[in-house]
C-alpha cells in the first residue's frame, strides 16, 4: 500500500511539472509574440513620422510602409485562437491534425450556435483588416494617397501600439496604470476615426473598381458564375452597420469590467 501511495505522489508530481513546462513555453511565446508586435507597430509609427516630416506630405507614404505594414497586420492571424491552440499543441507534443480543420469551420460553429461566441465578432477579427489591407489599399494602387488611408493607419497604428503593450506588460506582471487607462479609453476615439477611415477608403475605391471590373467575373465563363466587385464591395460598407455597433459595446463592456470592477455577464464570449 505503501509502495502505491508513493508511487502515485510521485506521478502526480511529474504531471505538475509537466503543466508547468507547458505554461512556461506558452507564456514564453506569447510574451515573445506581443513584444514582437509592440515594436513592429512602433517601428511602422516611426517610419510614418520621419516620412512625414521629410516630404512634408502624406502622398507616397502608404507605399513607404506597405511592406511593413503587410507582414505585421496579416501575421496578426496567429492570434486566431484555434492557431494559437495548434501551436501550443505543438510545442507541448500534442498536436492534433484535426485542429486546422477546426479553424475553418470556427465562424461556421458561431453561425449555427455549436459556440456561444458571436460569429460576428470572429469573422470581424479575422477578416476586415486583412480585407482593407489585401484587397482594397495594396491592390488599389489609385487610392493609396488618399487622406482616409492615412487617417485609419493612424488610427491601426495608435491602437496596437497600446494593445500589444498592455498583452505584453500584463504577461509580465507589470502593468502600468496608464497603459491600461490607454487600452480601454483611447478606443472611445479611435474606434469610430479607424472606421470612417475605412469606409472612406472602400467608398474611394469604388469608382476604379466598376470601371476597371477587377475582381468580378461576367457571364459566359467557363464556371458559369458571376461575382462583380463592386456589388461586393457596397455589402461590406453596409455590413459596418450591424458589426461596428457590437465590436464597439463589447469594448465598452470590456472598459466597465477592467476600469470600474463591473461583473459584465457577456453574451458574445
Amino acid at each position: 500500500m505503501a509502495s502505491g501511495e508513493e508511487d502515485g505522489t510521485v506521478d502526480e508530481k511529474e504531471n505538475n511539472n509537466k503543466k508547468k513546462t507547458k505554461s512556461a513555453l506558452a507564456t514564453a511565446w506569447l510574451t515573445f509574440y506581443n513584444i514582437a508586435m509592440t515594436a513592429g507597430w512602433l517601428v511602422l509609427a516611426m517610419a510614418m513620422v520621419r516620412f512625414y516630416i521629410q516630404k512634408g506630405s502624406h502622398k507616397g507614404l502608404y507605399r513607404s510602409i506597405a511592406r511593413t505594414l503587410k507582414f505585421f497586420q496579416t501575421f496578426a492571424l496567429v492570434e486566431v485562437r484555434i492557431l494559437q491552440d495548434i501551436f501550443t499543441h505543438f510545442i507541448t507534443g500534442n498536436f492534433i491534425g484535426c485542429d486546422l480543420c477546426a479553424f475553418l469551420s470556427q465562424v461556421g460553429h458561431c453561425a449555427i450556435g455549436i459556440v456561444r461566441t458571436s460569429v460576428i465578432v470572429t469573422g470581424v477579427q479575422v477578416c476586415s483588416r486583412i480585407f482593407m489591407v489585401w484587397f482594397i489599399t495594396n491592390s488599389i494602387r489609385q487610392i493609396q494617397n488618399e487622406e482616409s488611408v492615412i487617417l485609419f493607419l493612424v488610427v491601426w497604428t495608435l491602437t496596437e501600439i497600446t494593445r500589444y503593450s498592455y498583452y505584453t506588460f500584463k504577461l509580465l506582471h507589470h502593468l502600468p496604470y496608464f497603459i491600461k487607462w490607454a487600452r480601454y479609453n483611447l478606443f472611445i476615439i479611435l474606434y469610430p476615426l479607424g472606421v470612417i477611415g475605412e469606409l472612406l477608403t472602400i467608398y474611394a475605391a469604388l469608382p476604379f473598381v466598376r470601371r476597371t471590373g477587377m475582381y468580378s467575373m461576367r457571364l459566359p465563363n467557363k464556371y458559369n458564375v458571376s461575382f462583380d466587385y463592386y456589388y461586393c464591395l457596397i455589402i461590406v460598407m453596409l455590413s459596418y452597420i450591424p458589426l461596428f455597433p457590437q465590436l464597439y459595446f463589447h469594448m465598452l463592456r470590456q472598459r466597465r469590467r477592467v476600469l470600474h470592477g463591473e461583473i459584465i455577464v457577456e453574451k458574445d464570449d
